[in-house]
């Protein structure tokens, strides 16, 4: 296990004026692009950032940004959140994932264990507020992991929900004050599997077993057909997203 800040600790970043051009340049230079773009746009990441790029990863149907991540970079380094309570395919995913492509995954912590979680706030905090628990096991780590790093990749797609729908390939994140990149944004799901299947990329095997969207396991049912692909995650808690990405 890798604690958040430990991975980042010693790398110095560009000032935040000379990111925010490579963001314009990336964003005018890709705009309009299609489902093609993504190689190319990964190739020019792995350029301009070598390795001060990351890629964060559920293990879900986004180790297909993975996978194009290391093809442009091989060893890049891929942060996974491991928030203590996942499926046991998510973490099958991610050893598998490990054992077949050359990256380096950090398994992201949080500050505390799901136990002494439990001991302070009370027992399945992610039922009554998970808000809060998503903040101390999601976001907290993974805003730490990032620092030091300039730029990172996502598996945002635009057809997630309404929120999403206008990503971009390439952006300025304004929260971690660094370069974002989308390589997958204008992808399908069928394509994610599509280029899963013909690159033998392992993906979650849940996502052939009514799960599109995969999160911590107490808070993620399956979709029933014609659902929002993201219909089950946080069901009935008036929540779509974890924070990460708001």
């Amino acid at each position: 296990m890798t604690h958040p800040t430990s991975v980042t600790s010693a790398r110095t970043r560009r000032s935040e004026d000379e990111l925010r051009a490579i963001a314009a340049e990336g964003a005018a230079r890709f705009a309009g692009g299609g489902s093609e773009a993504a190689a190319e746009v990964l190739a020019w990441a792995a350029e301009h950032f070598g390795d001060k790029l990351a890629v964060a990863c559920s293990m879900a149907g986004d180790t297909v940004v993975v996978d194009l991540a290391a093809t442009a970079l091989p060893g890049v380094d891929v942060l996974f959140l491991d928030t203590g309570y996942h499926f046991a395919e998510t973490l099958g995913t991610r050893a598998a994932l490990q054992a077949v492509r050359n990256v380096n995954i950090v398994d992201v912590v949080p500050e505390r264990t799901v136990a002494e979680q439990d001991s302070l706030y009370g027992k399945d905090l992610f039922a009554r507020d998970p808000g809060s628990c998503c903040q101390m096991r999601k976001v907290e780590p993974l805003d730490g992991s990032l620092e030091g790093y300039e730029a990172w990749v996502t598996g945002l797609r635009r057809e997630d929900n309404v929120l999403r729908a206008d990503a971009a390939l390439v952006e300025w994140d304004e929260r971690h004050r660094m370069v974002k990149i989308n390589p997958v944004a204008p992808w399908s799901f069928d394509e994610l599997l599509d280029h899963a299947e013909s690159h033998q990329v392992p993906v979650n095997p849940l996502l052939a077993d009514g799960y599109p969207s995969i999160g911590c396991k107490p808070c993620t049912r399956p979709v029933a057909e014609g659902e929002d692909p993201r219909a089950g995650r946080w069901a009935g808690l008036g929540k779509t997203e974890c924070g990460i990405h708001l």
